[in-house]
C-alpha cells in the first residue's frame, strides 16, 4: 500500500518542529501496517479554512495522477477546517481511488466528513469571537487592537504577574517628526507623490524599510489607512472600522466597511504627534479635491486635470476682456488669449509676459485692494445692506415658526380626537392622513428655520491695516526661499482673487483684479484661508475690486 503523509501547522508563533512531529508520529502508523510512505506534504504556517495551500494543491494532483492509494494525516482538521472544503476534498480523494485515514478518527467516512467538518467550522468561529472579544477589551483600555503605526513603538514589558504585558506603544521620535513633515507638506499643496519623492532623496525609510510611494500616504480616507488619514495621529484609536471576509474562489480575504455604530473608538492624548488645527487643514485639502460640484442640476465629479495644484501664482485665474476665454502661457514667458490662437474666434492678440502680471498683481494686492479710506466706507455700506438682508429673513423665519406652533396644536387636536374616538371609520383614516400631513410640512419649516442663512460677519474698519500687514508678510514668504512657505503664501494669494480681467486698449492690457471677499475677509481677521470655494458658494457673495494703479497697465475697478 503506497502511502503519502500530509502535515500542516497554522500559527506563525508555532514550529516547524510541529511538522517533523505530525509526519513522525504518522510514519511510525504506517511502518506497523506494513504501508510504504512513498510522498510526504507539508504546509507551513498556513490557515486550514481554505485549500489554496501549495501542499494541499499538490497532494490533489498527485493523487489523481496515481501516486498513491492512501493518505495519512493526524487529524482531519489537519487537512481542512472548512465545511465545504473537506466534503471537496473527500470528493477528489475518493474519485482518484485514494482512501482517507487519521491517527484520531481513523478511515474517514462520508459521516466525519459532515460531524468532524461542522465541529472544526464551529471552532474556527468560536476561536475568531474569542479573539475579537479580547482584542476589544485590550482597545477599551487604550492598547493596541494588533499592528503598530508608523510613528510608534511597540512597549515590551513584564507585568507585576511575571507575564508579558502586550498592547503598549510610545511615540518614536524621529518617526513622529517625519509624519508631522508629512502633513505639513501636504497641507501646504504639496502632492502625494512629491512628498514621497522627497523622502526617498533624504533616504528615509518608509515604514515596512523600503521606499515610500504616495498610496502609502493617502491610502483610503474612508477606511482610515495611509499616513494622511490615521486618526491615531491625534489621539484617537479606532478599532472594529472593518471586517475581513474570505472570498471562496481565490482564498483571499477582503475588507467590508463595518457600519459607524459599531466602531471601537478610544481617546490616547499621549498618542498624539499632529495638532488638530494642522489635522483640519489637511482634511480640508482633502475634501477638496474629492468635491463634487453642481452643473446644469447634476452632480458630477471633479477629475484629476481640475483638482492639480496651479503651476504658477495666477493659473487659471485669468480671464480675456474680449471673449471669456482663459489667458494661458502661448510660450515660455508670455500669456495670451487661449481662444484667439486655439479656435481664431477672439480678435485679442495683446500679450504680457507672466512675471509682470505676477507682480503688478501683487502690488495691487497690498497696496490698492484695501485702501483704508475705502473699506471704511465699504464698511458701512456693507453693514447697511446686510442689517437689511436680515430683517427680511427674520421675518421669514418668525413667519416659519409661528406656523410650526399652529401645526403643533392642529396635531395635538387631531390626536385627541383619535384617542377620544370621536373619529372612527372612513374619519379616522382621513384624520390620519391629515396628521401625517401636517408632521411631513413641520419637518419641512424645521428643516428651513435650521438652514437659515447665519448673520454676515462684523467689519471693523481697521481690519484694512491687518489685512495690509498680512499680504506684506505673504509677500515677503513668497520671496523666500523656503518651498514649504512659498506655496502656503501661494494658496492664500490665490484665496484673494476670484478673477484677473485682460482687455485690450490699443497695444496695452487693462487689468481689472476682481477679490473674492471671504478670503479677504478670512486674512484681514488672521485666519488661513483655505482653498477656493465652487464657484456662486456663499463664499463669494460680495465682490470687491482694486483701486487705480499704475503704468503701463491699468489696474481699476
Amino acid at each position: 500500500m503506497k502511502v503519502a503523509l500530509y502535515a500542516r501547522y497554522s500559527d506563525e508563533n508555532q514550529r516547524d518542529a510541529s511538522i517533523a512531529d505530525q509526519l513522525r508520529i504518522c510514519r511510525l502508523h504506517a511502518e506497523r501496517q506494513g504501508w510504504m510512505v512513498t510522498d510526504e506534504y507539508t504546509d507551513h504556517a498556513v490557515s486550514g479554512a481554505s485549500l489554496l495551500r501549495r501542499g494541499v494543491q499538490r497532494l490533489i494532483a498527485d493523487a489523481q495522477a496515481g501516486r498513491f492509494q492512501l493518505l495519512l494525516s493526524e487529524a482531519m482538521d489537519r487537512l481542512s477546517r472548512d465545511q465545504e472544503d473537506i466534503a471537496g476534498l473527500y470528493k477528489r480523494m475518493a474519485f482518484a481511488g485514494v482512501k482517507i485515514v487519521t491517527l484520531a478518527e481513523g478511515e474517514v467516512t462520508p459521516l466525519h466528513v459532515g460531524l468532524k467538518g461542522t465541529m472544526n467550522a464551529i471552532f474556527l468561529k468560536d476561536l475568531a469571537d474569542k479573539t475579537r472579544r479580547g482584542l476589544r477589551g485590550r482597545v477599551e483600555q487604550g492598547k493596541s487592537g494588533g499592528g503598530n503605526a508608523y510613528g510608534y513603538d511597540v512597549v515590551k514589558r513584564i507585568g507585576a504577574d511575571g507575564e508579558p504585558v502586550r498592547g503598549d506603544r510610545t511615540i518614536n521620535p524621529a518617526e513622529a517628526e517625519v509624519v508631522r513633515r508629512i502633513f505639513r507638506d501636504y497641507a501646504a499643496g504639496k502632492s502625494p507623490k512629491r512628498i514621497a519623492t522627497e523622502l526617498n532623496r533624504d533616504h528615509i525609510p518608509a515604514p515596512g524599510g523600503g521606499q515610500w510611494g504616495f498610496s502609502t500616504l493617502n491610502g483610503n480616507v474612508s477606511r482610515g489607512n495611509g499616513v494622511l488619514n490615521n486618526e491615531l495621529y491625534v489621539g484617537r484609536l479606532i478599532w472594529n472600522r472593518q471586517h475581513f471576509i474570505k472570498d471562496p474562489d481565490t482564498g483571499k480575504r477582503q475588507g467590508r466597511l463595518n457600519p459607524r455604530e459599531e466602531w471601537i473608538i478610544q481617546e490616547v492624548p499621549e498618542l498624539r504627534i499632529i495638532d488638530e488645527a494642522l489635522w483640519d487643514a489637511v482634511k480640508a485639502r482633502q475634501a477638496s479635491l474629492h468635491r463634487e460640484r453642481q452643473d446644469n442640476g447634476e452632480i458630477v465629479n471633479i477629475y484629476f486635470r481640475d483638482r492639480r495644484r496651479p503651476r504658477y501664482l495666477l493659473s487659471g485665474l485669468t480671464r480675456c476682456g474680449c471673449c471669456g476665454g482663459g489667458y494661458g502661457m502661448i510660450s515660455k514667458d508670455q500669456l495670451g488669449c487661449s481662444t484667439a490662437r486655439n479656435k481664431g474666434t477672439c480678435d485679442n492678440r495683446v500679450n504680457i509676459r507672466r512675471d509682470q502680471l505676477e507682480a503688478r498683481v501683487l502690488d495691487a494686492l497690498r497696496h490698492h485692494l484695501m485702501d483704508p479710506a475705502l473699506f471704511k466706507e465699504f464698511c458701512e455700506e456693507f453693514t447697511r445692506e446686510s442689517n437689511r438682508l436680515r430683517m427680511e429673513a427674520r421675518t421669514d423665519i418668525d413667519a416659519a415658526q409661528a406656523e410650526i406652533k399652529r401645526i403643533e396644536r392642529e396635531v395635538e387636536r387631531l390626536l385627541d380626537m383619535l384617542v377620544k374616538g370621536t373619529a372612527t371609520g372612513q374619519a379616522a383614516a382621513q384624520v390620519n392622513a391629515k396628521m401625517n400631513e401636517l408632521l411631513g410640512r413641520q419637518a419641512e419649516l424645521k428643516q428651513q428655520v435650521a438652514d437659515a442663512e447665519e448673520p454676515p460677519p462684523l467689519l471693523h474698519p481697521e481690519m484694512a491695516g491687518v489685512y495690509r500687514t498680512q499680504v506684506a508678510e505673504l509677500y515677503e514668504a513668497l520671496q523666500g526661499e523656503a518651498e514649504t512657505k512659498q506655496l502656503e503664501a501661494t494658496e492664500a494669494l490665490r484665496a484673494l482673487i476670484q478673477e484677473i480681467i485682460l482687455t485690450p486698449e490699443g497695444d496695452q492690457l487693462t487689468i481689472d483684479v476682481r477679490g473674492d471677499l471671504a478670503g479677504i475677509l478670512a486674512i484681514s481677521t488672521k485666519q488661513k484661508p483655505f482653498g477656493r470655494g465652487p464657484k456662486g458658494s456663499a463664499k463669494s457673495q460680495v465682490e470687491m475690486g482694486a483701486g487705480t494703479g499704475f503704468e503701463p497697465v491699468t489696474f481699476r475697478l
